[in-house]
């Protein structure tokens, strides 16, 4: 088409109308060289849901650190938490900046896709464990103590993830509404404080509490469950809190990739 209109008479206003206004060919070689993918939803995307599809495995492990210890009846030590602790307070790092880049709806279509892939494995790991072992693998057993479909745990972390998740997105940027860009700690700290218990109380009550007893198995004692349910949710906005700088420059870095400034807020609805 470009090679047919430079070979139509130069008389006429249509014809200088299309080939001034009309049609435009662009050099596709040097759109490809000098326009190079812009944008890192996709990688803050990929990493979000592998940190937390990693934790959800490692979380099949309980970790007690410290010796027998009670005050007035109620254990302090050990500190009692899980493999998933290593890894997983780093993806409400990646939740804040994706909610505070993004915006809600992007957010929350980050949070539902690794629901949806959490999902998947758990779905997964089931159907493995279902599939007879070969008589030449001696450690089906013990692959069916640490990924066997557990439904409790399931679904404790499914439900603690999607409701932790959402209300630190969602109080992240409702904070951003009402103070605009100012004070990004404070809603950096306060979403993380919700979200955070939400996630832990939610997760522990069903794993290892009476809310998960409707599904099966007994529940670990009322104080070490306090144990578990504090020492998970301290430690985890502790890891926020120290990491702060670390998630400032990760958000500028990512604001300025997807050409955003302090002074252009991004979409909060």
């Amino acid at each position: 088409m470009c090679a047919l209109v430079s070979h139509l008479p130069k008389v006429g206003l249509v014809t200088r109308l299309i080939r001034n206004q009309r049609i435009r060919c662009p050099d596709v070689s040097s759109a490809a060289s000098t326009n190079p993918r812009s944008g890192v939803y996709d990688l803050v995307l990929a990493a979000f849901c592998g940190l937390l599809l990693i934790s959800n495995v490692a979380a099949t492990k309980l970790i007690a650190f410290g010796p027998d210890w009670d005050v007035a009846g109620f254990p302090v030590l050990p500190i009692i938490t899980d493999g998933g602790a290593l890894l997983f307070p780093l993806t409400y790092i990646l939740g804040d900046v994706l909610a505070e880049v993004y915006g809600l709806k992007r957010a929350n279509r980050a949070i539902f896709t690794g629901f949806a892939l959490a999902l998947i494995a758990a779905v997964t790991f089931w159907l493995v464990d279902l599939a007879p072992a070969s008589p030449a693998w001696p450690v089906a057993p013990a692959w069916h103590q640490v990924l066997g479909f557990v439904p409790r745990i399931v679904a404790a972390s499914l439900l603690g993830y999607l409701a932790g998740q959402l209300l630190n997105a969602f109080v992240l940027v409702r904070i951003k509404q009402h103070w605009g860009e100012r004070r990004l700690w404070a809603r950096l700290i306060t979403s993380t404080l919700v979200g955070e218990f939400a996630d832990t109380g939610v997760f522990c009550l069903i794993a290892y509490g009476w809310l998960g007893a409707i599904l099966g198995g007994d529940s670990i004692p009322g104080g070490t469950l306090l144990n578990y349910i504090a020492i998970g949710w301290i430690y985890k906005v502790l890891v926020e809190v120290v990491l702060l700088p670390v998630t400032y420059r990760v958000i500028n870095f990512v604001r300025n990739k997807e050409n955003h400034t302090e002074s252009n807020p991004t979409e909060t609805t």
